[in-house]
């Protein structure tokens, strides 16, 4: 059974390609349960974020299967996919998720959120009931080195995450964001995120929208805000100067013409606007406005790059705990392949405890001397435990297998004074 990594992310797709192939959270328990029904394979677990759709899984089949499944479940073509798709097999598909649970691997470099949603796939995974032992024991190990990362490196300090991005690059138009107004559309982790930061950096007004109103009056009554529904923001989108938007819609929530109204109201006063969400909550056209600076998660590049600096030694500790963990996680497949072995002599280690115990049991039940039952039963358990070991020993040292006769040293934990006494 391999352990495969497989998909794209926002070093080898464009976010267009990304949003095609990025899977809707309430389908995918569904898609886990059609992969290892049509992709043959034997565990799965689907991780899809902005920046990255990842299917890790254990598989002897075919890549090509997983390959045609995939085409079949995503808005992605066969050219699209071979130009920007990597498949880590082994030990570097558990390299490769331990580099992206502990934040090598982000747009952020070291960013904390990656990990919760690692975990959340996971969890969705157990649920879809396509998390077998194989791959449950995968993202322990995988956790577990990324907690030590966490831990152990400078990597999470000064943190810098999307959402800080997303304000520093929203004070780059507005210098003093303590005269602008925020629309915030999503009420999810990085949207509260962002609201955080702006207020730290004096922002007069958040507005949260969200396709339930109590989940974005939640958040808004953190902010001191205010809340509308998704449908509401046409009729309060003139009064944003920022508008900031990560949802998990399938479709775009704000096209051109409402903007243009908005503009119109503004008497076209500049706007901000930053899609985080994949696929985008905005259409693509809405950047053709002459009062409208539109980014996308891929315009954030720039202000991130100023931050990794700092970072880089951290990183490179981080390797170094990475590299361990591969080596251990090599150690323990190994071990694997000795199990059959260990359970086959148990289970006759088992066999021979057992029937001795019976013939002393039966021996003490007929009035045997309880000392000597005990003593027979002592004398005949080793003698039976040791003989095919000893038997096969003797063969392999007339033989001339001394390589042989070492090993079984190495087994028994036999010392050289040990066996210089004998």
């Amino acid at each position: 059974m391999t352990l495969l990594a497989f998909g794209i992310n926002h070093t080898t797709a464009s976010l267009s390609v990304r949003e095609r192939m990025a899977f809707a959270p309430e389908a995918v328990e569904e898609s886990l349960r059609s992969a290892v029904a049509q992709a043959g394979l034997a565990e799965v677990a689907i991780l899809s974020t902005c920046n990255r759709t990842e299917i890790y899984a254990k598989s002897e089949r075919e890549l090509a299967k997983l390959n045609e499944w995939l085409l079949s479940h995503t808005n992605i073509k066969s050219d699209e996919l071979a130009n920007c798709f990597y498949c880590h097999q082994g030990d570097e598909a558990i390299r490769h998720m331990m580099k992206v649970a502990g934040g090598l691997d982000s747009l952020v470099l070291g960013e904390p959120q990656i990990l919760g949603q690692m975990k959340s796939a996971y969890a969705v995974a157990c649920e879809a009931g396509t998390i077998g032992g194989e791959l449950h024991a995968t993202f322990q190990h995988v956790f577990s080195i990324a907690k030590r990362v966490r831990t152990e490196t400078a990597i999470g300090e000064n943190p810098v995450s999307v959402a800080y991005a997303a304000v520093s690059l929203a004070q780059q138009i507005f210098s003093d964001l303590k005269q602008d107004t925020a629309l915030l559309i999503g009420a999810g982790e990085t949207i509260e995120l962002v609201a955080r930061h702006l207020v730290q950096h004096g922002i007069h007004r958040i507005i949260v929208a969200n396709r339930t109103l109590d989940r974005a009056q939640r958040l808004a009554r953190e902010f001191n805000g205010e809340a509308i529904l998704l449908a509401d923001i046409p009729e309060h989108l003139h009064r944003a100067d920022i508008v900031i938007s990560s949802t998990a819609s399938q479709l775009p929530l704000l096209g051109k013409g409402a903007v243009e109204s908005a503009l119109k109201k503004r008497k076209h006063k500049p706007m901000f606007m930053l899609d985080i969400a994949v696929p985008r909550d905005i259409e693509e056209q809405v950047g053709e406005l002459d009062d409208v600076y539109l980014y996308t998660v891929d315009d954030l590049h720039a202000v991130i790059d100023e931050n990794k600096k700092s970072r880089v030694a951290a990183a490179d500790k981080a390797e170094e705990i990475i590299d361990e963990g591969v080596e251990l996680y090599r150690r323990q497949q190994r071990s694997l392949n000795a199990l059959s072995t260990i359970k086959a002599y148990r289970k006759k280690a088992e066999s021979l405890r057992d029937a001795e115990l019976q013939k002393a049991l039966t021996a003490l039940v007929t009035g045997g001397n309880p000392e000597q039952v005990l003593q027979q039963l002592a004398r005949n358990l080793t003698n039976k435990l040791i003989h095919s070991p000893t038997t096969h020993l003797k063969e392999a040292s007339a033989s001339g297998q001394t390589q042989v006769v070492q090993l079984a040293q190495a087994l028994f934990d036999l010392q050289p004074n040990e066996l210089e006494e004998l």
